[in-house]
């Protein structure tokens, strides 16, 4: 059994925090058997790190947790589809299922633009689904970018 929708909210809030410090409000969180093992929200800016998405930071935080740079069995939860690096760190964890809440037309690496977790050359695919908690984070994402423009 899966609890998603109370994972995906977990995640939405670490997006807001990202956006309480001025960074597009992206959230991750990974969990093992039920459990929080690693979370982390955007923080490139902050960081001065172009890698310091929601998603590394979560899977960072997971395999030091892990003791391990594979997590097999592992969800993670992202409040936005993932990026081609973040898609690729993800195929490398070995993550065995993603949730997003929100589609990413522009650079969306789940199915938006590319499909990372399914290309036949790779040997490892993932379990994909989004659509969670999608109007949430929508607005999220929407409402931070009008308040810049």
């Amino acid at each position: 059994m899966h609890n998603d929708d109370y994972w995906m909210a977990h995640a939405l809030s670490l997006a807001k925090r990202a956006e309480q410090q001025g960074e597009v409000p992206v959230g991750a969180v990974i969990v093992h058997d039920d459990q929080l093992i690693g979370e982390g929200w955007n923080q490139p800016i902050t960081n001065n790190d172009p890698t310091a998405h929601a998603e590394i930071q979560a899977l960072r935080a997971a395999c030091q947790q892990f003791k391990n740079y594979r997590l097999p069995e592992a969800t993670i939860y992202i409040s936005l589809e993932p990026c081609v690096m973040c898609a690729g760190a993800i195929v490398h964890a070995r993550i065995k299922r993603v949730v997003y809440a929100t589609k990413e037309p522009k650079t969306g690496a789940a199915g938006s633009c590319f499909n990372i977790f399914n290309t036949p050359q790779l040997n490892h695919h993932v379990d994909c689904e989004h659509g969670i908690l999608a109007d949430e984070s929508s607005a999220l994402l929407r409402n931070f970018f009008r308040a810049r423009r």
